[in-house]
């Protein structure tokens, strides 16, 4: 028996939730995809301006839509540019997952006293070290590697702070449209 796509869609209706994680999902993988188009100065550096999506989204709806949106940006974004269960693919997973966790465990202990600028250089350093872990456990396992996490670790400081800056503005000029965030 053919279900018709009027049938489907009242089948499995979409929620409001899954229509705003699916659009700033979007929007994190179009700007992750416009970046991956821009040489690096040194491999693993990026200034990772999607990031700038998921900490708006952390600030305005919370960790579970901004998780979701993370996790969307990395898999769909590796799908279409070509890199999914690559090495880039699974140092970008890891990244993501460890920013996502500190921004679950910052944002909740300093939930009134950190902002933007906080979450992002925290969710910054923590996606760099996940990735310096991830590449020295699996792919080079040499002192040489962890030599790089000074550098690494610095451009992801200035990187985070430049993002959340960016997040803050985004999300100050949210809050005088009238943007309402559901929590």
């Amino acid at each position: 028996m053919a279900i018709s796509q009027r049938e489907s869609v009242s089948i499995f209706p979409a929620e409001r939730e899954d229509q705003l994680v699916a659009g700033l999902a979007a929007l994190a993988i179009a700007i992750h995809i416009l970046e991956a188009a821009f040489p690096s100065p040194l491999p693993g550096i990026k200034p990772g301006l999607a990031n700038v999506v998921t900490v708006v989204v952390y600030l305005r709806y919370g960790f579970r839509v901004a998780a979701w949106v993370a996790l969307l940006r990395v898999l769909v974004g590796s799908l279409l540019i070509g890199t999914f269960l690559s090495p880039t693919f699974l140092l970008s997973a890891t990244g993501a997952v460890a920013a996502i966790g500190v921004l679950g465990v910052v944002g909740s202990v300093g939930r009134n006293t950190v902002g933007a600028l906080g979450l992002s250089v925290a969710a910054a350093l923590a996606h760099m070290s996940g990735q310096i872990w991830v590449a020295y456990s699996l792919f080079i396992p040499h002192p040489a590697l962890l030599s790089l996490a000074p550098i690494l670790l610095s451009a992801a400081l200035v990187f985070g702070s430049v993002s959340g800056l960016i997040a803050a503005n985004v999300d100050e000029l949210l809050r005088g449209s009238g943007d309402q965030a559901h929590e």
